[in-house]
């Protein structure tokens, strides 16, 4: 089933439903944002019999939750090797098996059933850059063996045939990971959160928040609310009574473009149907509405307007794949992201009452359910699973020094891979010149006659000498030569 992108909503009557909160409310949980993190709280809270209130300041899914491309599979932003690093292995296997539970949290929402549209498919595909095979083999030891993870390693040759372009190698191919329509998901997330018993209401940002006692007090510009528990689900966003916050967060806008349609060229180049993405985090795309292709800019620590976009989107697309040509980018789109200094999300309770879900990086749709499930479980249920995140407490940003550290960081690693993969693509043509020289020179002998002789017909080869033999033969062609046997000595 193809994807359509010219509509953000399947249910726009509802969404009209959604108005500012102008009136005195009671709930048991109070959620501040309506993107993924916040609707999926909403969601499994109202699901399991919580009264819950979402306050959003602008419209659901506004930001980097309503603008991705959807694609879900398990792990964090922080790579596993890293992770097993600063927590150990064990530790590790836990935070991934959560990671797991949250991708099986969306598949069961985002179904044709409960959000029509969501075209949900099977499969993603990282490629390398460079030629990693000797890495792949430990990587796809680890998650097989120690992380309970269905993984397949492709060889250069079939992502080749996948993939028609020269920039790659080696694949690691997960067959249980999947995308949806990332855009439809967010909104029907908040009509599933809807029909389950939640209120979302947009235009109401929060001005201040009294997470003093049992009962906490948040006021909007309309309206008072009180409530139990407040789960802090806007990101970035959470504007001035959470300043300090926000600012554990650094800011990572990323933006995508869509082409015009390719006709059957785009599936004579890219044959792989489901996600593609680069070990670098630079590229990542994938094929919509049957001929058109999606397409992920690299990152940035600066808004500007998606449209701006375009062009660098096209560059990457004609680095990639240059068989292509020069594509037309018909729609951009794009968000915010919040990214931890250590690379993990941050979840868990600030205080009694009082919850953060955010800081879930470019591993949004995933981590986002987990923290939903483990926060309300937590609240409703007692369960401390949350903890396991608490090796990882909130850090300052760096603020703006922090965003220009990050940008240059960016720039120097995608520099770094850009040199490591053209060395990398010029030992392999290196390679392949090698082998195609040594194949012309084998087929030059052959015809010329120059390999192994055969004796002439009735004459038998003369057989090797035995060992004791050859070592006197040896032995007499190293003596000085008999000049004449007539001569006396």
């Amino acid at each position: 089933m193809s994807e359509t992108f010219t509509s953000v909503s399947q249910d726009e009557a509802g969404f009209r439903e959604r108005t500012r909160l102008s009136f005195e409310l009671d709930a048991d949980i109070c959620v501040i944002g309506a993107g993924l993190a916040g609707l999926s709280i909403a969601l499994e809270a109202a699901r399991l019999g919580a009264s819950v209130v979402v306050l959003e300041g602008r419209h659901v899914g506004w930001n980097a939750s309503g603008n991705q491309l959807g694609t879900v599979m398990p792990g964090f932003a922080l790579p596993l090797t890293e992770l097993i690093e600063r927590i150990g292995l064990q530790h590790a296997r836990e935070l991934w098996a959560l990671s797991k539970e949250g991708a099986e949290f969306v598949r069961a929402n985002a179904t044709e059933e409960n959000i029509p549209g969501i075209a949900p498919s099977d499969g993603v595909l990282e490629v390398s850059n460079v030629d990693a095979g000797d890495r792949l083999i430990s990587r796809l030891q680890m998650l097989n063996e120690d992380f309970d993870t269905e993984v397949e390693g492709w060889q250069v040759d079939r992502v080749s045939e996948a993939l028609k372009t020269e920039r790659y190698f080696h694949g690691v191919h997960y067959p249980r990971a999947f995308q949806v329509d990332g855009r439809k998901y967010v909104h029907g997330l908040a009509a599933l959160a809807r029909r389950a018993g939640a209120r979302i209401f947009e235009d109401t940002p929060v001005v201040s928040i009294d997470h003093s006692g049992i009962r906490k007090r948040i006021v909007t510009p309309s309206a008072r609310l009180r409530a139990t528990h407040i789960v802090l689900a806007g990101n970035i966003h959470l504007g001035a009574p959470l300043r300090r916050l926000s600012e554990t967060l650094l800011p990572v806008w990323r933006y995508a473009g869509i082409t015009a349609p390719l006709g059957e060229l785009l599936h004579e180049i890219i044959a792989f149907k489901g996600s593609v993405m680069d070990s670098d985090g630079v590229d990542h795309f994938r094929i919509v509405d049957g001929d058109r292709l999606m397409w992920e800019s690299p990152e940035t620590t600066w808004a500007v307007r998606p449209q701006r976009f375009a062009g660098s989107i096209k560059r990457r697309i004609r680095t990639i794949f240059p068989q292509l040509g020069n594509v037309e980018i018909t729609e951009t789109f794009g968000g915010a992201t919040g990214q931890t200094v250590h690379g993990m999300p941050q979840i868990g309770q600030l205080r009694k009452g009082l919850w953060v879900a955010s800081g879930f990086g470019r591993q949004g749709m995933n981590t986002s359910a987990m923290a939903g499930q483990l926060i309300v479980r937590s609240i409703l249920w007692g369960d401390e699973r949350w903890k396991l995140f608490s090796p990882f407490e909130l850090v300052w940003a760096g603020g703006a020094t922090g965003r220009v550290a990050g940008q240059l960081v960016g720039i120097w690693g995608r520099a770094s891979s850009a040199a490591a993969g053209s060395l990398a693509r010029y030992r392999e043509r290196a390679r392949v010149k090698d082998r195609k020289r040594e194949a012309r020179l084998a087929e030059a002998n052959r015809a010329a006659g120059t390999g192994p002789r055969r004796p002439p017909p009735g004459v038998r080869p003369r057989p090797a000498p035995a060992p004791e033999h050859a070592a006197q033969d040896v032995k007499r062609a190293a003596e000085p030569a008999v000049q004449d046997e007539g001569v006396s000595q």
